[in-house]
């Protein structure tokens, strides 16, 4: 938190890991090396800043690039705050209901509940690894604190030379080909749209392409 002397009671927020309908598609999640989550982040603000969960990067996957993720969001907004590993580049994405977001190749995520509405979202990620949540407790969160009357500072953990945060509307775009394109469960079945999850070098010339690059 941006005041390291905050204090609060109850939970922030709430995930469901390895979701399912039926036996049929937890088999096939299991085979193929996908996990699909829910998480639920309640509309309230602490200490001024907007509610918002832990952050994390991800490690390298065999091929040599780090594990993307993929975001829907099902219910309210959200934020997703990004930063690559190396800080050369910071985002911050805003998103609605429907939307999609792909976390590319070695940027470490936060996600912001930016509304007075529960926020609540759908993943797709791998799950060959674990998520690496050390860098974000080290340095105390994100490099940017988010506050609910619009402002954001720099995490003074963080080198002073860091970049500005760049602000990019993901509102109504759409991934492009072979990312998914509707929502994510109804890819229960559709390996070759979701092969980025584990073989991300393959797509590697594709993700200069999404709307997170300038």
């Amino acid at each position: 938190m941006a005041d390291p002397s905050c204090v609060c009671e109850g939970p922030l927020y709430e995930m469901y890991r390895g979701v399912c309908r039926n036996n049929s598609d937890k088999e096939w999640f299991d085979v193929q090396q996908i996990r699909y989550d829910v998480t639920r982040i309640p509309s309230r603000t602490i200490c001024k800043e907007w509610i918002k969960t832990k952050g994390h990067y991800h490690p390298l996957s065999p091929d040599g690039l780090a594990y993307p993720e993929i975001y829907e969001v099902l219910e309210g907004a959200a934020y997703y705050l990004l930063q690559k590993r190396d800080l050369s580049d910071i985002v911050l994405v805003r998103a609605e209901k429907g939307d999609l977001i792909l976390i590319p190749p070695g940027y470490g995520h936060i996600t912001v509940n930016p509304t007075m509405e529960t926020l609540t979202m759908a993943n797709l990620v791998s799950s060959a690894f674990a998520s690496q949540y050390l860098p974000y407790e080290e340095l105390k969160g994100g490099a940017y604190y988010i506050f609910s009357d619009g402002g954001m500072k720099k995490n003074p953990a963080y080198p002073a030379d860091i970049p500005d945060i760049r602000i990019v509307d993901a509102t109504g775009t759409h991934l492009p080909e072979p990312f998914p394109d509707k929502s994510l469960y109804d890819l229960v079945g559709d390996v070759m749209r979701l092969r980025f999850l584990n073989h991300p070098r393959e797509f590697e010339d594709l993700y200069p392409g999404l709307y997170l690059y300038t």
